[in-house]
């Protein structure tokens, strides 16, 4: 029978952390790679889809069709310890108190999972929700949690662990976000730049 519990759902990048950490993969990757550089074309249709729409699963994929498995797992740990430097001081200590205060914590990331479960391992989060990539091609989509994907992914989770979720605060930075923002009781908007709500 499922049970109804109090959830806090934070977003990660411009959330928890400043910049982006995928933006901060893929630069590392062209300066450190010739790859990249030869699939730029299509980088650039992808890229102008993706102004045109941004929910665009093709349009994200093709901005990624230059990385392969042997790149996200030599790349993916530097900028893993890089981007760890770039979180708000204040959110470890957040996600703490939530937890001390009896609420389930979860993290929406639209993210990949070769970068972000691995930034927040250390916070002890309940959930760590992602987009999910296929590991052969690291590039395409199982799952892109991204907008209202965030909804479906959150609801998911709960069906599958028996919970009716009552979100009581969410924490998100951009439009993107809403969907999420927009079940929660609180919303805290999260400024990037400063770390401050806004």
């Amino acid at each position: 029978m499922a049970k109804k519990e109090k959830l806090v759902v934070f977003d990660f990048d411009g959330t928890l952390s400043a910049s982006d950490s995928n933006l901060e993969f893929g630069r590392y990757c062209f300066a450190h790679s010739i790859r990249p550089w030869i699939f730029a074309p299509l980088f650039l249709v992808g890229l102008i889809m993706y102004y045109f729409n941004k929910h665009s699963r093709i349009s994200r994929e093709l901005m990624r069709c230059f990385l392969t498995k042997q790149m996200v797992k030599k790349f993916a740990p530097i900028v893993i310890k890089q981007h760890k430097l770039r979180r708000f001081g204040w959110a470890a200590e957040m996600v703490a108190h939530e937890r001390a205060s009896g609420n389930i914590c979860l993290l929406i990331s639209a993210g990949p999972d070769y970068l972000v479960p691995e930034l927040v391992r250390d916070m002890k989060f309940d959930a760590v929700i992602t987009s999910k990539m296929d590991k052969a091609h690291p590039w395409r989509y199982k799952f892109m949690c991204w907008g209202p994907d965030k909804v479906t992914a959150l609801n998911t989770w709960a069906k599958k662990n028996k919970i009716i979720p009552h979100v009581v605060r969410a924490y998100g930075d951009s439009k993107s976000d809403k969907y999420i923002m927009e079940l929660a009781d609180t919303e805290i908007w999260i400024n990037r730049k400063t770390g401050l709500p806004k």
